[in-house]
């Protein structure tokens, strides 16, 4: 509806373009769901002009044909004919309009005008509710740039695509998977990636396992991966470990010295020359890391999109979900659990970006004699279950058989795949590193369990 604003200004509005859309309606059928596609009733800046687009909205439900005579019928039935200036303004817009043929350029005008009238209006909102409200400042921020990205997914909101460009990016991608090539980010072990193709944009990936398996030291040895090998940005959230002590466990596997060794200061004096030539190429790795201690999804979700923006990440390590809480009150642990995991699967999929996210397990697995996981074993498994695109399980038989022949295995297991098989794989743990390697091509027995259809 047509109003000042507070500072006395019209709001962005071309009601020349509005009219215009409307007379496109009018005289051509095929505009029709050209318009309705993109715009609604609140796009139209004129309450007149609303009342039209409304008025035709019900046709259009009817199947009936939109034209002068069934809007203005239309808009008589609903009481609104003399509020849009009467039949006579209704001829008027299709005689004022001799082509549909800029119809999607008039529609773009109007849509644009709407989206800076959307801006102006939350940024009013926004500044009532900073300066009104009891709540926390992290959830009135996050609140504030979910209305902005809500806004900005409105403005590059798609429709129907031919299937040619589809089947050019399937064709595409099936031809760099005939070539060896990866489709997705590798993470570095080489039979998890022949199983994973990669880790896959959009897709939440989980990472499980038991306290002391290695899941730190096997996100840490991703991140390497992925940067230092194979040039990929990078972003960690390391809610248990500061960034200090993430870096030193970074430099210490990379310079393949005892970590242990160099926190109690008993490395031998020649092995510090490692540790600084591991240095050099680590800083130019682009690894980000994140060290906020009770960090909330909230605030996750909003550094991850600053990282995002400013950065452009290709992949986000959460270390790990449950030292997460919501940022709002709860009934249960499982329902923050469940809102977290939505978050975090939503938050892949707007930033189009693979995120491993890291995950504890359940004490059941110490009561089974084979202590291998299996799902049930996540905590508050539900919802981590169902949002996951894939659930890796990290398990080295060591820690509990203490054989010596176990000691430098470890065995990561690919429980769901959402789009392709699942399996096991064996990788190389380096304990004195806190670091896991590939096994020797050699050494690797890998045979996918099953491929869904």
């Amino acid at each position: 509806m047509a109003n000042k604003s507070q500072a006395g200004r019209l709001p962005p509005q071309s009601i020349e373009a509005e009219q215009a859309v409307l007379g496109c309606m009018l005289i051509d059928p095929e505009a029709v769901p050209r318009v309705f596609h993109t715009l609604t009733d609140k796009s139209f800046f004129k309450s007149a002009h609303s009342h039209i687009y409304n008025a035709m909205a019900v046709l259009f439900e009817k199947n009936e044909a939109i034209d002068t005579i069934s809007v203005t019928d239309q808009l008589k039935k609903a009481g609104k004919l003399e509020d849009v200036g009467g039949a006579y303004f209704i001829t008027g817009l299709s005689t004022d309009t001799p082509t549909a043929s800029n119809v999607e350029y008039y529609v773009k005008i109007v849509k644009e005008k709407e989206i800076l009238r959307s801006i102006i209006t939350s940024a009013g909102q926004m500044s009532t509710q900073a300066y009104d409200s009891t709540e926390d400042a992290t959830i009135i921020l996050d609140h504030a740039e979910q209305i902005l990205f809500d806004l900005s997914q409105d403005a590059e909101r798609g429709g129907f695509i031919s299937i040619e460009p589809v089947l050019h990016d399937v064709l595409d991608n099936w031809g760099s998977r005939k070539k060896g090539t990866l489709t997705g980010i590798p993470t570095g072990f080489y039979d998890l990636d022949d199983l994973l193709s990669g880790m896959q944009n959009s897709d939440l990936i989980i990472c499980a396992g038991r306290p002391s398996m290695g899941k730190t030291a096997l996100a840490l040895s991703i991140a390497r991966n992925a940067a230092l090998e194979f040039g990929h940005k990078v972003g960690v959230f390391s809610l248990e470990m500061s960034n200090t002590q993430l870096v030193e466990r970074l430099i210490t596997a990379e310079a393949r010295v005892d970590s242990h060794l160099v926190r109690t200061g008993r490395l031998p004096k020649n092995e510090w020359k490692k540790l600084s030539q591991a240095a050099g190429p680590l800083s130019d790795a682009n690894i980000f890391i994140d060290d906020t201690a009770g960090l909330n999804i909230m605030d996750l979700r909003a550094k991850a999109r600053q990282l995002k923006a400013e950065h452009d990440v290709e992949l986000i390590i959460v270390d790990y979900i449950q030292l997460l809480n919501s940022g709002g009150k709860v009934e249960s642990r499982q329902q923050e659990i469940s809102f977290i995991s939505r978050s975090l699967k939503a938050l892949a999929k707007d930033l189009n970006i693979p995120i491993l996210a890291l995950s504890q397990l359940s004490r059941a697995v110490e009561n089974r004699t084979d202590h291998r996981p299996i799902m049930s074993d996540l905590r508050e498994s539900g919802a981590i279950e169902q949002d996951a695109d894939v659930i890796l399980f990290i398990y080295r038989k060591f820690v509990y058989s203490r054989d010596e022949e176990d000691k430098g295995l470890g065995e990561i297991i690919v429980s769901k795949h959402r789009n392709g098989p699942t399996g096991s794989v064996d990788i190389s743990f380096l304990s004195r590193y806190a670091k896991f390697e590939n096994l020797s091509r050699l050494q690797t027995d890998f045979i996918p369990d099953d491929i869904p259809v």
